[in-house]
């Protein structure tokens, strides 16, 4: 059996165009998850979750519709 930890990260990573390697993503995640393997979290996997971000009384009287924002959260878990 597990338990299960969830850390959000941000959609985007930023680096500079002189530093640009491609593999910027993957350094990030290796990063994240080696932090938490450290206290005994193994990584388990990525998932996306989208939240609908109704606009207010007076935006929704000028038409602004629903957003639609993305996040990331990886999942991690270790034994119990």
């Amino acid at each position: 059996m597990f338990i299960y930890k969830m850390v959000q990260v941000p959609p985007n990573i930023e680096v500079r165009a002189k530093e640009h390697r491609g593999n910027e993503a993957a350094a990030y995640l290796q990063n994240v998850v080696n932090t938490h393997a450290q206290d005994g979290w193994e990584f388990y996997r990525i998932d996306t979750i989208g939240v609908s971000v109704k606009p207010g009384c007076f935006a929704a009287l000028l038409g602004k519709k629903n957003e639609l924002d993305n996040y990331y959260v990886i999942s991690l878990r270790k034994p119990q």
